[in-house]
């Protein structure tokens, strides 16, 4: 399979001593679901928001489809960040047209069908709607553009059980088959059955890059188990 995201010695280098990144070296081929996988400040938003062109890095390099991190990684890739990024009193019909007018590669005639769907009208402000309705709405503009790479960043996080189920079906039924989703979560074990490979990081450091069958294979666990037996025996 075609690599779809690589670096090399990457690192980010706060100050003359902190390395919120150190020396990563990853290649994620197409077609995968990857979970990225740590502990709270372990690097991943760090790592993440260099791949998304946010943050620079002090020394490697990034990229995404043979290109380096620039304008055109921006059109390759399909980024839910860990916030609400729109303003509370626009209107969920604007949030799509605003998605419809940045990415070329944007199926508004999707995420309009997926907002019908859930019942989410047009006409209301992004205030007047739960948490829930909100992480979905930005899930669905986000899961319908044709990325070859999407990146979740906490997707799952303050919702209900019935909005994760919902957030799971939507990435599993409305992603390029050929793309990679690169998803950061704590919730392990409510999305260790969608996933293909999983990341094990820590102090900005790769514990483990392998396939989740490998792991239940050779380990005998479940993800979420073997996560925690990983991290116990290298906390701080």
């Amino acid at each position: 399979m075609a690599s779809v995201l690589e670096t090399k010695n990457l690192c980010k280098k706060y100050g003359s001593r902190f390395y919120a990144i150190n020396n990563v070296n990853l290649s994620l081929e197409s077609g995968k679901i990857i979970g990225l996988l740590g502990p709270n400040g372990s690097g991943k938003t760090t790592f993440i928001k260099m791949i998304v062109g946010l943050l620079q890095p002090t020394e490697g390099e990034i990229s995404i489809c043979n290109n380096k991190v620039g304008v055109e990684t921006k059109k390759s890739i399909s980024y839910l960040p860990d916030c609400n990024y729109f303003s509370k009193t626009i209107y969920v019909n604007e949030a799509v047209s605003y998605f419809a007018d940045f990415y070329s590669d944007f199926d508004k005639d999707r995420a309009i069908s997926m907002l019908n769907t859930l019942n989410i009208p047009g006409d209301i402000q992004i205030k007047n709607l739960s948490k829930g309705m909100i992480e979905k709405l930005l899930l669905i503009l986000v899961m319908s553009r044709n990325a070859c790479l999407y990146i979740l960043d906490e997707p799952l996080a303050g919702v209900d059980p019935a909005t994760r189920d919902y957030i799971l079906h939507t990435i599993l039924t409305n992603y390029n088959p050929e793309a990679t989703i690169l998803l950061s979560t704590h919730l392990i074990s409510d999305i260790e059955n969608i996933l293909d490979e999983v990341i094990f990081i820590q102090n900005g450091s790769i514990r483990l890059h392998k396939s989740v069958e490998a792991i239940r294979v050779d380990e005998g666990k479940s993800i979420d188990t073997y996560f925690r037996e990983v991290f116990a025996c290298y906390q701080n």
